[in-house]
């Protein structure tokens, strides 16, 4: 239970709504004390010689009053501690999702999405009944028990005596069950993460079970998850049904003992018909908090359970973090260095990247190139700060990355992935997301018409980028162009579209250093033809790294870099580096080669 400590702080923005909920419980269990007070006053006095109607209709009109005063009571302590608990529950799941956006890729690497989607719904869901139902019933719980105690023991100590008798065997049995439930509950939940995470990996996937043909086997996966969840909350239920009906058998031996017992004070004199009514009453109220107990053990144990897995995320510390003093980037810097960069990602043991050095120059253009797996998108990563380097450090115009606030860094990079992700918004919302009206694009990118910058310079920004990547023509043919929405994932756009909406992206931020890991793959060589004019008209002044397999991506680089088992084997211009033949002139004339053998076998099916 331990584990639920660390939902206390979000208390404290609502602690008068919470005082002011608990007071409401409290007043509501004296009323509902009160009733049977009257009821039993209003039984004694039949019995008076003395008794008359306006009596016993005050003794009836009171217990109505009372139980309509409770009701209103009752009615505020759950408007006032569930409302409470839902506030605490929204701001736990933007807490989540804040501390979610801080961890870094290390993290990501290792955790399911399912998993995370699945502490962000379900157990936060579970964290809330615990800090508003469980709390307002825990409270309502003791209340009503010693109020209801006190009263049974002003009638009759003896009798109360003989009744709680069969009632001490229960917080064992509470106890007991409360363990099963929590271990019982955890597994589910961890059930529930792998069900997520597979249906997430499915929806995403979509298109690649059906081009295969998997649709049945994934069914079958499917059924197996999901058959494995229905069966671990079957266990829950068969335990927490047990649990009831042993409350329930206890609670009725404690009735059977009582109405026997009574019966016998009642003829012996010791206590009025009256009286004997009340206790009935009061037992049962007594008797219903400690079967309330089971549900609200259950609660805590569930909450528990959730708090602790999302206590194990919020545990987890982002391996990059910003200096307390950050140095300050420069405006019209952008010059790169790296020296004796080592790197292995975490968990490994092998080096991707070995003893890389080099320096690029602000407003350089600097083509990476090397076959599959030599280490090109990780040194870019690098550069973003998405992971540090094991060895060796890179610097920013004289300054090392650790020095330098992670976030204004990544700020001054366009970054577009060699996987293009957009969003489900619109067009004019994926290509300017993050902008605002103080950064957008420079107006000296005069190859595209003039714009007016001052009447809307964040459409003009996604316009004028959408342009150079030169996707501005086919989105006016959408029906709504700019406005129109994106399906998940960008799912209704082609692969080179998608490609030139992030590259559209990037330089709508009007980046320091750009950075192209393959973008240019899924797009046709005369369509990248006229991106890479565009592009080299805006790079003049600013450093561009570029990863290509096409050597028209790379030829016109100022330098070109070449990897090969994560090591910097050649560095130079283009024309050099072919003069070298080295691992360059073999890579260009393998792709010459594919070039080629794909030109001629598109002529032979042509024929």
């Amino acid at each position: 239970m331990h584990e639920l400590r660390a939902i206390v702080p979000y208390f404290r923005p609502y602690k008068r709504a919470v005082v002011l909920g608990l007071f409401c419980v409290v007043f509501a269990n004296v009323f509902q004390i009160a009733g049977p007070w009257f009821m039993k006053l209003a039984i004694d006095g039949m019995g008076d010689p003395d008794v008359t109607m306006g009596r016993i209709s005050f003794y009836s009109l009171m217990i109505v009053v009372v139980a309509l005063v409770g009701g209103v009571f009752r009615f505020g302590m759950r408007q006032l501690l569930n409302g409470v608990s839902r506030r605490i529950e929204r701001d736990l799941r933007d807490d989540f999702f804040r501390h979610l956006l801080r961890l870094d890729a290390s993290f990501y690497g290792s955790t399911r999405t399912g998993d995370l989607m699945s502490r962000a719904t379900n157990d936060t869901l579970a964290v809330r009944m615990a800090a508003g139902p469980a709390i307002m019933y825990t409270v309502n719980t003791v209340a009503s028990f010693f109020l209801a105690l006190g009263f049974m023991l002003w009638i009759s100590p003896r009798l109360t005596l003989f009744a709680m008798v069969p009632l001490v065997v229960l917080p064992p049995i509470v106890l007991g069950f409360g363990r099963i439930i929590h271990a019982r509950f955890e597994e589910i939940q961890e059930q529930f993460s792998s069900l997520s995470t597979f249906v997430q990996e499915n929806l995403t996937g979509v298109r690649l079970i059906r081009a295969y043909t998997q649709e049945s086997e994934q069914a079958r996966q499917f059924d197996g998850f999901n058959a494995d969840y229905r069966a671990r909350n079957m266990g829950l239920v068969l335990r927490a049904g047990a649990f009831h009906p042993v409350l329930m058998g206890i609670s009725g031996a404690a009735m059977v003992l009582v109405t026997g017992l009574g019966a016998i004070e009642v003829m012996e004199g010791r206590i009025t018909i009256g009286d004997f009514v009340a206790f009935g009453f009061y037992l049962i109220l007594l008797i219903w908090p400690m079967i309330a107990l089971g549900w609200v053990v259950n609660l805590y144990q569930r909450g528990a359970a959730s708090m602790g897995r999302l206590n194990r995320i919020f545990e987890a510390r982002p391996t990059i973090e910003p200096p307390e003093y950050p140095a300050r980037i420069a405006a019209g810097g952008g010059s790169i260095a790296f020296e004796g960069v080592s790197f292995r990602y975490p968990g490994t043991d092998r080096l991707v990247l070995e003893d890389i050095d080099f320096t690029v120059e602000a407003g350089q253009t600097v083509a990476v190139v090397g076959p599959t797996g030599a280490g090109k998108s990780t040194l870019l990563a690098l550069l973003t700060r998405m992971y540090d380097p094991t060895q060796g450090r890179i610097l920013l115009d004289g300054v090392p990355l650790p020095e330098l606030d992670p976030a204004e860094l990544r700020r001054r990079i366009g970054m577009v992935p060699q996987d293009p992700f957009l969003f489900s918004d619109t067009i004019a919302g994926n290509i300017g997301l993050g902008l605002d009206p103080a950064q957008t694009v420079d107006p000296e990118w005069d190859d595209v018409e003039s714009v007016d910058w001052e009447e809307d310079p964040v459409g003009e920004a996604v316009r004028t980028s959408a342009e150079i990547a030169q996707l501005h023509e086919q989105i006016e043919e959408f029906p709504k162009g700019y406005d129109t929405i994106l399906g998940e994932r960008g799912i209704n756009l082609s692969g080179g579209q998608k490609q030139r909406a992030t590259l559209a992206r990037a330089l709508a931020r009007d980046p320091l250093i750009l950075i192209l890991d393959d973008a240019l793959s899924a797009v046709d060589t005369h369509t990248e033809a006229a991106i890479l004019a565009d592009l080299r008209s805006v790079t003049g002044r600013r450093t561009a790294f570029i990863i290509s397999h096409r050597v028209s991506a790379v030829m016109d680089a100022d330098k070109v870099l070449v990897l090969e088992d994560g090591r910097l084997v050649q560095e130079g211009r283009h024309a050099d580096l072919i003069a070298e033949d080295g691992t360059y002139a073999r890579l260009l004339r393998r792709q010459l080669l594919e070039e080629e053998v794909a030109t001629v076998g598109a002529e032979a099916g042509g024929d």
